[in-house]
C-alpha cells in the first residue's frame, strides 16, 4: 500500500525559497513544507493546506515538480514536489503547527525565507537536490511543464 505525501517549494517575489525546520531524533534538517495527503484529498490540495498549517502562507499552487518514490524502511511511499507562490503579497512566515501531535511533541522549529546560497550553506537538507538541481532548472527556465492531471 502506498502512502502518498507532498512538498511545496514556495518561491517570493525575490526567488527566496521558503524552508522549515524539523527536529527529528538524530538532527534537525531544513526542507520545504509539506506533509500527508489526507483521506479524500489530492496533493495539490494537500499542498495548500500544509503550506498554510505550517507556514501561515495562503498559496497559490503551481506544477508538479517532481515524484518521487520511494521503497524502504518505511515502507512505499511518494511524494509530489510542487511549485508554488505567496498568494499575497504579505509573505511574512510564522511558524505554524503539526495539528497531528500536541504541544510537547511539535517537530517544527523555525521557518524563513532563504536565498539560494544559504540553501546551499545548510547542514542538513531534505531533499539534496534543491541545494543545486532546483536553482539550476529555475535558471534554465525549465520549470514549465506541469506533469499533474487530476481525473474527475
Amino acid at each position: 500500500m502506498w502512502n502518498g505525501g507532498v512538498r511545496v517549494i514556495v518561491l517570493d517575489e525575490d526567488n527566496r525559497i521558503l524552508m522549515v525546520k524539523q527536529q527529528h531524533p538524530e538532527r534537525e534538517v531544513w526542507m520545504v513544507p509539506g506533509g500527508d495527503i489526507e483521506e479524500n484529498e489530492d496533493a495539490s490540495v494537500a499542498g495548500v493546506r500544509e503550506v498554510l498549517e505550517e507556514t501561515g502562507i495562503a498559496i497559490e499552487i503551481g506544477r508538479l515538480l517532481w515524484h518521487v518514490q520511494e521503497v524502504g524502511d518505511r515502507g512505499q511511499r511518494f511524494v509530489d514536489f510542487f511549485i508554488a507562490k505567496p498568494a499575497d503579497s504579505y509573505n511574512c512566515p510564522q511558524l505554524g503547527a503539526d495539528p497531528e501531535l500536541d504541544s510537547d511533541n511539535q517537530v517544527l522549529k523555525d521557518v524563513q525565507f532563504m536565498t539560494r546560497e544559504e540553501v546551499a550553506a545548510l547542514e542538513n537538507l531534505y531533499p539534496e537536490w534543491l541545494r543545486t538541481e532546483f536553482w539550476q532548472m529555475l535558471e534554465e527556465g525549465e520549470l514549465e511543464y506541469d506533469a499533474f492531471r487530476k481525473r474527475g
